[in-house]
């Protein structure tokens, strides 16, 4: 099991992350949530051990992570880290980045590992470009496998699809975490998408103000959000006499006591998203079909 236990850091003695605390069991996925800045990345390495903690601790199955004043080389053995910046070599090919740290005494199962890595990856067909002329989806998709090649305990995911484009983002995402579960990897991925992880996650922290605001399931959060920064990671909501509302949750009906003003029809592809007035402020809803300017209608919140 991954503890950490009251963790705190400072930056310069600027606070990121103040008493954090969560646990998390062999073959779990938490997704890290929360505003730029408030200390997910931070987070991710401390992890890894590139810092010393203020305070506190952290644990896998007994054994206590630590940062630089301990250790040489920087992250355990047992885990990997894909960070932003991808660490691959430019000038060899797919294949042997993926490979880079496999044994040469075995070249079956070398050989074997990176076959089925660049399938989870969906990069069988690249698997001889060399990594320079790769894009930037690319490049993070190598990064990903490479990561999993030593099949790491622990999988640290800092936005790891943010580089690739739409069209493959759901199948990889697919792919990816059914391989994870599959091989029973720990896994902490820190996003700004709902959709990286909302399928996929058990547990869910939100960090604001250097703090955890919300430790849950994907699905507690999303139905009870605590706050708008929780329900506008879901998307969009409003606040109607101090409740928070999704966008979907309102519907049109003849009579009401929800008077709104169309201002705008914004097209979705499944239905559109419609911006109102209602007594000077902004309101979102969805409907079937575009609606007229200026034209009144009455809503209901349909929960």
């Amino acid at each position: 099991m991954l503890i950490v236990k009251n963790l705190s850091f400072s930056y310069n003695k600027a606070l990121v992350l103040n008493d954090i605390s969560f646990q998390l069991k062999p073959g779990e996925i938490l997704a890290v949530i929360g505003e730029s800045g408030s200390g997910k990345s931070t987070l991710l390495k401390l992890l890894y051990g590139e810092y010393d903690l203020n305070q506190g601790h952290m644990f896998w199955k007994d054994q206590e992570i630590l940062g630089p004043k301990y250790n040489l080389i920087t992250g355990p053995e047992y885990m990997k880290y894909v960070a932003q910046e991808f660490d691959l070599m430019p000038f060899t090919t797919v294949a042997e980045n993926i490979g880079a740290f496999l044994s040469n005494f075995y070249p079956e199962e070398k050989e074997n590992r990176i076959r089925e890595l660049l399938e989870v990856v969906e990069l069988t067909e690249h698997s001889q470009t060399k990594v320079k002329h790769l894009s930037g989806g690319q490049k993070q998709r190598v990064a990903l496998a490479k990561a999993l090649a030593k099949q790491p305990e622990i999988l640290l995911l800092d936005e790891p699809f943010s580089h690739i484009d739409n069209f493959k983002k759901q199948s990889l995402r697919r792919s990816l975490f059914r391989f994870l579960k599959k091989e029973n990897i720990t896994c902490i991925v820190a996003t700004h998408d709902k959709d990286d992880v909302m399928s996929y996650a058990q547990t869910m922290i939100v960090l604001e103000n250097t703090k955890v605001i919300a430790n849950n399931t994907p699905e507690a959060l999303y139905n009870n959000p605590i706050n708008p920064l929780v329900a506008s990671f879901f998307g969009e909501f409003n606040t109607i006499e101090n409740e928070i509302i999704y966008a979907h949750q309102l519907q049109v009906v003849k009579q009401s006591n929800l008077k709104v003003t169309v201002e705008h029809s914004y097209y979705k592809g499944t239905h559109y998203l419609i911006a109102a007035d209602y007594n000077d402020k902004t309101l979102f809803f969805e409907h079937p079909s575009r609606l007229k300017k200026n034209s009144t209608l009455f809503l209901t919140i349909n929960r």
